[in-house]
C-alpha cells in the first residue's frame, strides 16, 4: 500500500507540474520555458504553413481559373489587414490573453464573462478542429501515396490512423513545449525547403512552356471580360480562401513563449513573428496558386462525389505537382514532409488552448484548479479530438465549415476590439480597423450562409463550454475563495487589542452605519450569546462586489463610529470573506475567533441563487460550509453562532 501511495503521489506530482499559481490573466509569468522568436514563429507556423497542403486545391474550387487573383486578394488582406490589426493586438495583450482580453471588458459583470465564453466558444472550435482536420488530411496524404500498397485498407482504418496521429501529438505535449518548439523547428525548415523546390520546377515548366501561360490567360478572359469583372468575382468567393488566414490569432496567444528583454521586447519580438510569417506565406500562397492553377488539369481537383471518385490532385495540388514534374521518389519525399507538417499542425492549436484557456476559466472559477496545469489540459483536449475524429469520421471536408467559422468568429472578434481600442484613444487608424471589421464580418457571414454546419458545431462548442464552466462555478462556489488578506494599520492594531481576551466578531449588514445601529447590535449579541460586559467586539462589515468574479484579494480597512470597532472590505462572495477572515486571525492569534450572525429567514432555494448569482444569501451556514472544507479538523474552526 505504501508503494501504490508513492508512485500515485509521484505521478500527481508529474501531472501537475508547472502549474500555474497566478489567478490573473494579465499575469506575466509562464511555466514554459521562452525560445527566440523564429522558433515559436515555427511552432504557430506549422498550423499557418500547412495549409499550403490544401489551400491551393481550395482556391481552384472556389475560383477556378481565377484563384491567383483571388489568392491575391487574400494576401492582399494578410498583409494590409491582419497583420497591422494583430501587430496592435500583440502590443495591447502581451501576456498570452489574445484579442479576447481586449474585448472582456466591454461588458460588466457576469454578461462579460459569458461574452468571453462564447469567444472561447469559438477559439475551441478553431484549435481543436485544426488538429482534427489537419490530422485526417495527414491520413489522407497517406492513402493517396502511391507507394501505399493497400490503398483500400487505409482508406477503410482511416479513423484508428487519424486517432493514431493526435494521440502522438498529445505524447510530446505530455513531454513539454520544449520538445514541441523542437520538432516543429525541424519539420517548418524541410516542409519550407520542399515547397520552394516543388515551385521552382513548377515556374520552370511555365516560363519553358509559354503555351501554358497563354492557355490560362485566354481561358481567364473568355470567362471574365475586364479586370473589373475579375477583381468583383475574387471579392466575392474570397470567403471561401479564408482558411489561409489562419495562424495570427494563435501568434498571440504563444506570446509568453517569446523570449525578449522585459514586456516591449516580447512585444518587438511577436511582431517579428507575425511579420515574417505573413510575408512568407503570402509569397507560398501567391506562388503554389499560379503553379498549381496553369499546371494542373481542372479535372483533377474535382472533390468525391456520389458517382465520382475525388480528382487526384483534390486536398494535395503541391504533392500532384511534385509527383507529376520531380517524380515518385522526390513527390513521397514531399508526401511525408506534408504528412508530418500537417500531423504537427496541431500543435500550434494544442500551445494556443494551453496559453489561453489556464488565463480565463480558473480565475472565473468555471474550471478546477488543476486546470492551471498543462498536463491534464493535454489529456482533455486529445479526448475531444478523439470524440471529434469519430463523429466526422477523419472527414476532412466534414470539418472545414467549422474550422474556418471558429478562425473568423476570432478574427472578426480581433478586427472589433482594436476599432474601438483606436477609437478609444480618437486615432485616425481606427477607420482602417473599422473597414477591416467590415470586411471580416461580411466573410463570417457569407461563411456562414455557404458552411452552416460550421456555426451549428462552434455552438455546440460554446454550449458545452457554457454550460460545463457554469456547472464547475456551483461545484467550486463554496471554496475559500480569497488570493490573499491585506490589512491596513488600524484593521491589525483592532485584531492585536481583541486577541488579548477572546476574538470576538460581529458580522453587519449595514443599515444606517451610525453609532445608535452599532450599540443596538452589539447590545443583542451580548444577551442573546452571554458575552461579558466590557469584552471588546469587532464589526466585520462586507460589501458585496463583482460577484462575477470567482476570487480576488480581501483588502480590510479599520474605522472608528463613537468608538464601536468596524472591519469593512469588499468581495464577490460574502461567506467566503468571511471565513477567509476568521481563519486568517486564526492563524495571527493564534486563538480560534467566534463569529455571531443573525437569523435568515426566507425561502433557502431563493437563498442558494442569490449566493450563486450575487455572492450574497443565507450567509451563516455557506460560511460554516466554506469553514468545514477549508479545515478539515474541527478542533481547528473558527466557532459560528447563529441567533438573535
Amino acid at each position: 500500500m505504501g508503494l501504490l501511495q508513492r508512485t500515485r503521489r509521484k505521478f500527481e506530482l508529474w501531472l501537475l507540474e508547472g502549474k500555474r499559481s497566478g489567478a490573473s490573466a494579465h499575469d506575466s509569468s509562464t511555466p514554459h520555458k521562452q525560445h527566440p522568436w523564429w522558433q515559436v514563429m515555427c511552432l504557430t507556423g506549422v498550423d499557418y504553413f500547412s495549409t499550403l497542403g490544401y489551400q491551393p486545391g481550395i482556391a481552384f474550387l472556389a475560383a477556378g481559373a481565377l484563384s491567383p487573383v483571388a489568392t491575391l486578394v487574400l494576401v492582399f488582406l494578410t498583409l494590409f489587414g491582419a497583420l497591422p490589426m494583430y501587430r496592435r493586438v500583440a502590443a495591447e495583450s502581451p501576456h498570452g490573453d489574445g484579442s479576447i482580453s481586449m474585448l472582456e471588458n466591454l461588458l460588466s459583470r457576469w454578461k462579460g464573462k459569458l461574452f468571453v465564453l462564447a469567444l472561447l466558444g469559438f477559439a475551441t472550435t478553431s484549435f481543436i478542429i485544426t488538429i482534427t482536420l489537419s490530422a485526417a488530411d495527414a491520413t489522407a496524404h497517406i492513402v493517396e501515396n502511391p507507394f501505399v500498397v493497400d490503398h483500400t485498407n487505409f482508406e477503410h482504418h482511416r479513423i484508428i490512423v487519424t486517432l493514431v496521429l493526435i494521440s502522438g501529438l498529445g505524447a510530446i505535449f505530455l513531454r513539454g513545449f520544449k520538445e514541441a518548439i523542437g520538432i516543429a523547428v525541424i519539420l517548418v525548415a524541410i516542409y519550407l525547403a520542399l515547397n520552394l523546390a516543388v515551385l521552382a520546377v513548377g515556374f520552370y515548366e511555365i516560363i519553358t512552356h509559354p503555351s501554358v501561360l497563354a492557355n490560362w490567360r485566354t481561358g481567364l478572359f473568355q470567362t471574365y471580360r475586364n479586370p473589373l469583372i475579375m477583381v468583383g468575382t475574387a471579392l466575392v468567393v474570397f470567403p471561401k480562401l479564408a482558411l489561409g488566414l489562419s495562424g495570427f490569432e494563435t501568434g498571440v496567444v504563444v506570446m509568453p513563449l517569446v523570449r525578449g528583454l522585459g514586456l516591449q521586447g516580447r512585444i518587438h519580438n511577436a511582431r517579428k513573428l507575425l511579420t515574417a510569417a505573413a510575408l512568407i506565406m503570402s509569397f507560398l500562397l501567391l506562388a503554389s496558386s499560379i503553379v498549381t492553377t496553369l499546371l494542373i488539369p481542372p479535372e483533377a481537383f474535382q472533390p468525391e462525389t456520389a458517382t465520382h471518385e475525388a480528382g487526384s490532385a483534390n486536398g494535395r495540388a503541391l504533392a500532384y505537382v511534385a509527383h507529376t514534374y520531380l517524380g515518385n521518389v522526390f513527390g513521397t519525399a514531399y508526401d511525408i514532409s506534408t504528412i508530418s507538417i500537417l500531423w504537427f499542425a496541431g500543435s500550434s492549436a494544442l500551445a494556443g488552448l494551453l496559453n489561453i484557456v489556464p488565463r480565463y476559466l480558473p480565475r472565473y472559477g468555471m474550471a478546477p484548479e488543476w486546470a492551471r496545469a498543462t498536463r491534464p489540459l493535454v489529456v482533455v483536449f486529445t479526448l475531444m479530438c478523439f470524440v471529434v475524429t469519430i463523429l466526422f469520421r477523419a472527414d476532412v471536408d466534414a470539418q472545414g465549415g467549422a474550422y474556418a467559422t471558429g478562425v473568423l468568429a476570432l478574427m472578426t472578434s480581433a478586427a472589433i476590439a482594436v476599432t474601438l481600442s483606436a477609437r478609444r484613444l480618437n486615432q485616425p487608424v481606427q477607420w482602417l480597423f473599422m473597414l477591416i471589421s467590415l470586411v471580416f464580418l461580411y466573410t463570417t457571414v457569407v461563411n456562414i450562409i455557404e458552411q452552416p454546419e460550421g456555426i451549428k458545431i462552434a455552438l455546440i462548442f460554446i454550449a458545452a463550454i457554457v454550460v460545463s464552466s457554469l456547472f464547475s462555478r456551483v461545484w467550486r462556489s463554496t471554496e475559500l475563495r480569497v488570493d490573499r488578506i491585506e490589512l491596513d494599520d488600524m484593521a491589525r492594531e483592532f485584531i492585536r487589542r481583541a486577541a488579548k481576551g477572546t476574538v470576538r466578531i460581529i458580522t453587519n449588514r449595514v443599515d444606517r452605519g451610525d453609532a445608535a445601529e452599532y450599540e443596538m447590535k452589539e447590545k443583542e449579541k451580548r444577551m442573546d450569546n452571554h458575552i461579558p460586559a466590557g469584552e471588546p467586539i469587532l464589526f466585520f462589515e462586507v460589501t458585496p462586489g463583482d460577484a462575477s468574479e470567482f476570487s480576488g484579494v480581501l483588502k480590510i480597512r479599520g474605522e472608528t463610529v463613537d468608538g464601536f470597532q468596524i472591519l469593512r472590505t469588499e468581495s464577490p462572495a460574502v461567506p467566503n470573506a468571511i471565513a477567509a477572515f476568521l481563519l486568517f486571525v486564526r492563524n495571527e492569534t493564534g486563538k480560534l475567533p467566534h463569529v455571531y450572525f443573525g437569523w435568515s429567514e426566507g425561502n433557502p432555494v431563493s437563498y442558494l441563487l442569490k449566493y450563486i448569482a450575487f455572492g450574497e444569501g443565507d450567509t451563516a451556514p455557506v460560511t460554516h460550509e466554506v469553514l468545514r472544507q477549508a479545515e478539515k479538523d474541527p478542533d481547528q474552526r473558527p466557532i459560528v453562532h447563529v441567533g438573535g
